[in-house]
């Protein structure tokens, strides 16, 4: 796909998060990455999207091109302001929001204090608060839990090979073909290794964040505008059972589970969930 986008940089106290805009008409579609990935997340899904909507991605801060400012508080509240700073620097209201994996917290948090400028909300094989049946990677069990997660921290700034190892073992089970595993594993993992100070530190940070957004669980049943949510179905990890949760708290969810995908349904489907992110647009101008 031929470059098409226009880069920018969105102020966050002081520092820089990378922006990419696609021309196109609104509502804009806000694309959202999790970890331990950045925005390239979403290329083979852009082809689907570019020209037919407008289109935003971006990094967190921490992540990809966006500033990594060094003992930064990396949670999933802060990365809310990120999302904030990100849509105040496009000036695009309303917006279509599309979040998958960790992006799920900051983006549910934004939409439900601003429902007012959301279009619509897309839940790609995401969480939020602590549901039964989820279960984490082992490689986020390894980083969140206290005591283990300093040594398995040594470990890795000590050996890069058994880093590479883990993560190409652990994502590349995200993926669902060979050849897009082959192709992209190499891509993310080079931009990873500058972001393990933000993978740890979210990780470090994830237990409080289900505890507390399990608690605020109720309020997404006062949320009244409309949400998609697209779940590979063989995703072992944020799976079918937490798709069905989220289609039990939304009042207003349609649930679609994409059979033979894995976590990375955009990855393993990206034309079919680039349907479905569309539909949601065309959806909010009905």
């Amino acid at each position: 796909m031929a470059e098409s986008f226009v880069e920018s940089w969105a102020d966050r106290a002081g520092h820089r998060i990378r922006v990419r805009e696609h021309s196109g008409p609104g509502p804009a579609v806000v694309l959202m990455h999790g970890f331990p990935d950045d925005l390239h997340l979403y290329d083979r899904m852009l082809p689907y999207l570019v020209g037919i909507r407008r289109v935003v991605t971006f990094d967190f801060l921490g992540w990809g091109g966006s500033d990594k400012p060094a003992g930064y508080p990396y949670t999933a509240h802060n990365q809310t302001g990120d999302l904030d700073a990100v849509l105040a620097h496009v000036g695009s209201d309303p917006v279509v929001l599309v979040a998958h994996d960790a992006s799920g917290p900051p983006a549910i948090d934004w939409a439900v204090a601003h429902p007012d400028r959301v279009a619509g909300l897309v839940l790609l094989n995401t969480y939020y608060g602590w549901m039964p049946r989820m279960r984490a990677p082992e490689a986020i069990t390894l980083y969140s839990l206290p005591v283990v997660r300093n040594l398995a921290r040594a470990v890795m700034r000590r050996f890069e090979g058994l880093d590479r190892r883990l993560y190409f073992w652990q994502v590349g089970g995200f993926i669902r073909d060979a050849d897009v595993r082959a192709e992209l594993l190499p891509q993310l993992y080079a931009a990873f290794r500058g972001s393990r100070p933000a993978f740890w530190r979210l990780n470090a940070d994830l237990l409080r964040t289900l505890l507390t957004r399990w608690r605020r669980a109720p309020q997404l049943r006062e949320f009244r505008r409309p949400v998609r949510i697209v779940f590979g179905a063989q995703d072992p990890y944020l799976n079918v059972h937490v798709a069905r949760r989220f289609a039990e708290l939304f009042p207003h969810a349609e649930l679609e589970l994409v059979r033979g995908a894995r976590h990375y349904v955009q990855v393993d489907e990206p034309e079919r969930v680039a349907a479905a992110v569309l539909q949601a647009a065309a959806d909010s101008m009905s």
